[in-house]
């Protein structure tokens, strides 16, 4: 049976929230019109020019109708606020490249340099770079700040393609022209993600966290099987979470087993703030192994979720007062 994959499912859940309140960027369609009719020329959007091929673009203020706003009626233009002297945008930049050669016209990479135009940078709200933002139908969708590993950017740049595939014929379009192409992109399977995946759909628990402990013993920094590990090892707890745990903690606070037990049921019930709040308050009131088992399980929750999810920065936080 397919389990839901919390990471993706929160991911998806923030999509939503955002997609509903989306900001309006006519004054910078203004200025596009304005543009349009004086002297400076606008690219067509059939042959587009950039820095990494046919999906790739970079766009000023003149051309930002026709580049980001009008593609954004077939399909989402992710949009890379950077600059020149920023180093993190040099990291991000050409992932966000190869991942949308990758992505063969379901989405498009529009480049912004901040600093060459900055009123794309206001109407944007830009506060830090490097910052990415999807503009769907006209409208913009924050998807994150700051230089995120590759694997993040393509589960965030996915979550959203899946969300929208429905909603924007486009992109079914691109991947049906990209197939009969012969240009559809081939990823060659990893046979010990396979085999872990595989005891996760047997509900082996026990074999899939094996499989990912071995990747990771053999290539610690692999961000992909650092997280699937946490998520297999609370859906093996979660399969067992008792709803009862959570009205025995509450009566046993210095009971460390009954409080770890309740935090996996609130998470299970997407209680998460619940969950954090009472981790971090056992922190506060544990010593020695006992303190370091909860921070560690609580940690281990941490990385169910995006970097980047308001609960877990303020969890964290409330982490390091607890601790400090």
């Amino acid at each position: 049976m397919s389990r839901p994959d919390p990471r993706q499912v929160a991911q998806t859940a923030a999509l939503s929230r955002a997609m509903a309140g989306a900001v309006d960027l006519a004054a910078v369609k203004a200025r596009s019109d304005a543009a349009a009719r004086g002297t400076a020329p606008a690219t067509g959007a059939a042959t587009p020019a950039g820095p990494a091929g046919r999906y790739v673009v970079d766009v000023s203020e003149e051309t930002f109708q026709t580049e980001v706003l009008e593609r954004s009626l077939e399909v989402p233009v992710v949009v890379d606020l950077w600059a020149e002297w920023c180093g993190p945008c040099k990291q991000l930049s050409p992932v966000l490249e190869r991942l949308a050669e990758a992505g063969r016209g379901t989405w498009i990479l529009a480049k912004v340099d901040v600093d060459a135009n900055p009123r794309i940078a206001q109407a944007f709200g830009v506060q830090s770079i490097p910052m990415v933002i999807a503009v769907v139908g006209g409208q913009p969708l924050q998807l994150f700040t700051g230089a995120l590993p590759e694997p993040q950017v393509r589960q965030t740049i996915d979550a959203m393609i899946e969300q929208l595939r429905d909603r924007m014929p486009g992109i079914a379009a691109a991947e049906k022209a990209a197939a009969a192409d012969g240009d559809e992109p081939v990823e060659e399977p990893d046979d010990r993600f396979t085999a872990a995946e595989d005891a996760l759909d047997r509900g082996d628990y026990a074999a899939a966290e094996s499989a990912y402990s071995q990747i990771l013993a053999a290539e610690p920094g692999n961000e992909q099987a650092a997280a699937a590990l946490s998520q297999v090892r609370f859906l093996a707890r979660a399969e067992q979470a008792d709803p009862a745990a959570i009205a025995r903690a509450d009566a046993a606070p210095d009971d460390v087993d009954a409080q770890l037990a309740a935090a996996d049921a609130e998470v299970a019930a997407d209680r998460v703030d619940a969950a954090f709040t009472r981790l971090v308050a056992a922190v506060a009131r544990t010593f020695g192994d006992d303190r370091d088992r909860v921070r560690q399980h609580l940690v281990g929750l941490f990385e169910l979720f995006p970097a980047d999810d308001p609960r877990v920065a303020t969890a964290r936080r409330a982490l390091a007062r607890a601790l400090f």
